[in-house]
């Protein structure tokens, strides 16, 4: 599962962090990284799915 969700955060990453920890801190925070650029939000959403 892990996979898939990783392959979703390379396409939007907001996306893979809601199915890894639902709309919490870590959501807002990837949705702010990722507008303010995809690479931040990109590696942030990686490393929550990786981390649990």
């Amino acid at each position: 599962m892990d996979v898939l969700r990783i392959i979703l955060s390379v396409i939007i990453p907001p996306v893979g962090v809601f199915l890894q920890v639902g709309i919490g801190l870590h959501f807002w925070l990837n949705i702010l990284l990722t507008l303010l650029g995809y690479f931040p939000g990109l590696i942030h959403a990686v490393w929550v799915i990786i981390r649990k």
